[in-house]
């Protein structure tokens, strides 16, 4: 279908998309948060003690951060390195989609399935903003395509490959991570009736092997918290991270106990897909319509050339994410593999039946989308962050040249959606991640403070706070916690920085408090963007301020 020179090609372009984001300053908080906590794992060599701040951390167990914390040993405390765990996670699940793919297919089906996994909007951007949910990801679509591949062929090696990718996956967010494999599985098993699979003595040593693979993590719950019953955590004592992980966790998200509850909107998920799968999102929904219905057809009889864990999985599973009163965009990445195995098989149909009419409407869709991204990226680099310097206008333009020339080229419709889908992705992510999110981090007050605090060669563990804000961007980049003081005990201190916002320097004053020396920087929430700060002409009014003072 594609051939081999352009693939590699579009490949390689995304990778070094991904590339580009790997030294851009990490967002707050998640990013920032989670790049702290590995950084005290290896400062203060203790790898089983999870911290946030100053309280222990009981909610996401410790894999993400033992290879940030790898990551960290190896390469030094950088942003880049904190990201490379979560990019070759993201190559895993790349590779695992190619695998499933063909598996459930064929070559060039699995081949379009590494591609839209690779190119869609949400596991772009979780390479850049990396969290728990980019390892998740990746070892739980591996753990998925070595478990059916034991069910396909009976391999001793892939139920054991399945199994450790399971306990890798469960030992980065817990419980959803075995829901999410289950139920694939499940699916998988109930539409090929080959349940026998499950009576043998090789599912036994996969549990071996899955429990061999947690017990690193159980053991440092075991010490953080069993052993220690007087430790208070979210109000409660006799906290128990063994039963934590196995049963509390994931019932705390669906009811929104202990996390919070941010959505009772059933419909979080359906509305976030819309953005999360660009620019796949609408041959994603017309495959998932027209293979529901291909199935409700058949009533489920079981054909050869059809599989039912795709489907299976997104539809159990969207409804079951659905229903949890703590949401975030990000919680809908471990779909995407499924999204992606489903469209691309569903894209390959159209070529192998030749339906061209369907092929043609779809090539509008994705002109259409290829053309907001045009003006989105004119809007962001002649509007909202002029570009500055002529070699950016000659990337650019060199970029749009080879977009438009792949427009006008006269190939079928089936390989122009693949290849201007995958340029509307590369374009987007291109400027953003090597032009837009340079510029707005410049407005995160913790990494543009610390920068400061570099350049003017002042001492780390002489900056306090007086509040228990959390400041992860300025932790991470000053490589130095930030300690907390009450203004009580400032009076014992002397040759101190403070780092405070506009409000928190007028009750310093209040309190006799006089500094001879002030930075200032920017501040702006960068994760919740709005249009008044977009606009260049009434930022400024969207600022706040925050300082750093020596007090004398």
């Amino acid at each position: 279908m594609i051939s081999q020179t352009r693939y590699w090609f579009l490949l390689t372009l995304v990778v070094l998309v991904y590339i580009a984001g790997m030294f851009v300053t990490l967002f707050e908080n998640d990013s920032a948060q989670f790049a702290v906590m590995a950084m005290r794992m290896v400062q203060e060599n203790d790898f089983f003690t999870l911290i946030k701040g100053t309280e222990e951390y009981l909610d996401k167990p410790h894999m993400h951060y033992w290879l940030a914390a790898l990551s960290f040993k190896v390469f030094g405390i950088y942003d880049w390195a904190y990201r490379i765990p979560g990019i070759l996670a993201a190559l895993l699940g790349a590779y695992s989609c190619y695998g499933l793919g063909k598996l459930l297919y064929n070559n060039d089906i699995g081949k379009f399935s590494a591609l839209i996994f690779m190119t869609a909007q949400t596991i772009v951007l979780s390479n850049i903003d990396v969290r728990t949910d980019a390892v998740l990801t990746g070892f739980t679509i591996f753990s998925i395509w070595q478990l059916v591949l034991y069910i396909e062929k009976n391999t001793l090696q892939n139920i054991m490959l399945g199994a450790f990718g399971a306990g890798m996956a469960f030992s980065t967010k817990g419980q959803i991570a075995l829901v999410v494999i289950g139920i694939c599985i499940l699916c998988h098993l109930a539409y090929t009736r080959k349940w026998a699979r499950l009576l043998s003595w090789k599912v036994l040593m996969a549990l071996l092997v899955f429990g061999i693979t947690i017990a690193p993590m159980l053991y440092a719950y075991y010490l953080q918290f069993d052993l220690h019953p007087e430790k208070i955590i979210r109000g409660k004592s006799n906290r128990s991270g063994i039963f934590f992980i196995f049963w509390e966790q994931s019932f705390e998200r669906l009811s929104g106990e202990g996390v919070g509850k941010n959505s009772n909107d059933f419909f979080f998920f359906f509305h976030t897909f819309l953005w999360v799968f660009l620019p796949w999102t609408v041959l994603a929904l017309i495959a998932y319509w027209r293979r529901a219905k291909t199935f409700w057809k058949m009533k489920f009889a079981y054909r050869p050339q059809f599989e039912f864990l795709t489907l299976g999985g997104i539809t159990i599973l969207f409804f079951l994410i659905s229903l949890a009163q703590f949401k975030l965009p990000h919680y809908i990445n471990i779909l995407i593999p499924l999204y992606s195995i489903l469209t691309a098989s569903y894209l390959y149909s159209l070529y192998r039946h030749a339906k061209h009419s369907i092929i043609k409407g779809i090539l509008g869709v994705q002109y259409f989308i290829l053309s907001l991204v045009f003006i989105f990226t004119l809007l962001v680099c002649f509007h909202v962050f002029k570009f500055k310097g002529i070699h950016c206008y000659i990337i650019l333009l060199a970029v749009l040249a080879l977009i438009t020339y792949f427009c006008l080229k006269r190939e079928e419709y089936y390989m122009r959606i693949i290849t201007l889908s995958v340029y509307s992705s590369l374009l987007l992510n291109g400027v953003l991640n090597t032009h837009f999110y340079p510029s707005l981090l410049k407005y995160q007050a913790g990494s543009a403070m610390a920068e400061k605090i570099s350049e003017h060669d002042i001492p780390v563990d002489k900056i306090y706070k007086i509040s228990d804000r959390h400041t992860w961007a300025m932790d991470f980049y000053n490589r130095n916690p930030v300690n907390i003081v009450s203004k009580s005990e400032l009076m014992d201190k002397s040759g101190i920085w403070i780092y405070a916002t506009d409000q928190e320097l007028e009750e310093l004053q209040s309190a006799n408090f006089h500094w001879h020396e002030q930075l200032t920087v920017d501040q702006f929430r960068i994760t919740r963007l709005q249009i008044g700060f977009l606009n260049p002409l009434t930022r400024s009014k969207k600022l706040n301020k925050m300082h750093l003072v020596s007090l004398d």
